[in-house]
């Protein structure tokens, strides 16, 4: 091959980015694959004035690109899940190899975009899809190839983590941190993907099926935003010598597969306890080299471009070789991938961390411990404030041991309905992360 030409559909943020590495590091990226990568093509709705792409072609049709025969590999960057699964399908029906950065599509769609990909003898990769420039997808499918991974947990979303950052390291309030959030372009106007958990589900579910060998399952994850979390239980949770984090965690357990995005307490002590701002971090278990820490950029321009620009040498580098020779899309063959069950939530252990507010009499604590008790869950830590001049109302805070969800959700609702405790219990998951 003299040269390998690349249609790329998307000129936003990451599209220009990927346009300027390719043409930044033309050289380089020559010498690692033995030909030159040629943007051939742009498919875009509309320019963008900091992307200067000289002469190369720009179609305001992106199908267009998906049809040109002269593409080797169509790199989709313009998300969604609508015009790009169509657009996806299309190249791949047209014999052509795919880029993607998008979690949601390969989330929900990938399952049927891999089986069309082995149908057609081409690569779908997808690097860029989870935590931006971090390889983490190349650790788990080749890396750790020889590794069976027992779990993982990750900060794979940037808006959040950033706002409890701001919440822990300033003392503000979420809805403060969001706004400016909004402000600098790190959230959306509406911030429901990000604050609610649906984009790191997204990219949870990426990352199980690549550690465990199963089929994608998005709408199996269980998600939990950061929305209610209040500034006195960042507080709280230094006290008790933890941080919040908002994590997706994967298990293999004996009963089946753990996939859950929520607010977690870790210690303060961990590494992952300690990536702030907008940054990412993986921590990968697994059985031969124990725990692995993946740590970087997990959005932005460049970053991600990163990303994308590897798998276009990746899928270079392939061009000449049978899909059999290839890396699996999810890392274990097709035919390979088990059925294990995936949990519900209520039969998720871990520990908790209880929030209430309760009237400032004698005997609320012991009816609240009793409740505990007669559900089988012991306590490991516990705060309970002094009352607020004029006030009549205690915060107290309990740590519990490790117990079933379905089990605290049942004390829970018990400790709701006495009269000594006003409003809902805050509830918040606890994980210790280590081997």
């Amino acid at each position: 091959m003299d040269s390998v030409k690349v249609g790329i559909c998307g000129l936003g943020t990451v599209g220009s980015g990927t346009f300027a590495v390719l043409k930044r590091n033309a050289a380089e990226i020559s010498a690692r694959v033995g030909a030159d990568i040629v943007v051939a093509q742009i498919g875009s709705r509309r320019d963008n004035p900091k992307c200067d792409t000289g002469d190369v072609a720009i179609n305001r049709d992106v199908f267009a690109v998906a049809e040109n025969p002269e593409i080797d590999i169509l790199v989709e960057l313009i998300g969604g899940t609508t015009v790009a699964k169509e657009l996806v399908l299309k190249a791949i029906a047209n014999g052509k190899h795919v880029v993607t950065a998008n979690k949601a599509l390969i989330a929900e769609h990938g399952n049927e975009i891999f089986a069309a990909a082995a149908e057609k003898g081409v690569t779908v990769a997808f690097e860029a899809a989870v935590a931006g420039g971090i390889p983490i997808i190349k650790a788990l499918r080749e890396g750790l190839a020889g590794n069976k991974i027992q779990w993982l947990a990750g900060i794979i979303n940037g808006t959040g983590n950033f706002i409890l950052s701001e919440m822990r390291e300033k003392g503000r309030d979420f809805a403060d941190v969001l706004a400016e959030a909004q402000e600098l372009g790190y959230a959306e106007a509406d911030p429901t993907f990000d604050v609610e958990g649906i984009d790191a589900a997204h990219k949870l579910v990426i990352l199980a099926s690549l550690a465990f060998g199963i089929p994608l399952q998005f709408d199996k994850v269980f998600t939990e935003g950061i929305s209610r979390i209040a500034q006195e239980d960042v507080i709280y949770a230094e006290e008790l010598g933890y941080r919040i984090k908002h994590l997706g965690i994967a298990r293999d357990t004996s009963e089946g597969i753990e996939l859950r995005v929520h607010p977690t307490l870790i210690p303060e002590k961990r590494l992952i306890a300690n990536v702030n701002g907008v940054m990412n971090a993986v921590l990968v278990q697994s059985d031969a080299v124990g725990p692995s820490l993946y740590y970087g950029a997990g959005a932005g321009g460049e970053p991600t471009a990163s990303a994308v620009v590897a798998d276009i040498i990746d899928v270079a580098r392939t061009l000449s070789s049978s899909q059999s020779s290839r890396v699996p899309y999810l890392s274990f063959k097709t035919e390979s991938l088990s059925a294990h069950p995936i949990l519900p939530i209520d039969a998720v252990e871990t520990a908790y961390y209880l929030r209430m507010a309760a009237v400032d009499k004698p005997g609320v604590l012991s009816k609240v411990a009793q409740i505990l008790s007669d559900g089988g869950i012991s306590i490991e830590a516990l705060i309970q404030k002094e009352p607020a001049d004029g006030a009549n109302l205690v915060p107290m805070i309990i740590l519990t041991n490790r117990t079933i969800e379905a089990k605290l959700s049942a004390a829970v609702s018990q400790i709701e309905g006495l009269e000594s405790i006003v409003g809902e219990v805050t509830r918040i998951r606890v994980e210790s992360l280590a081997g």
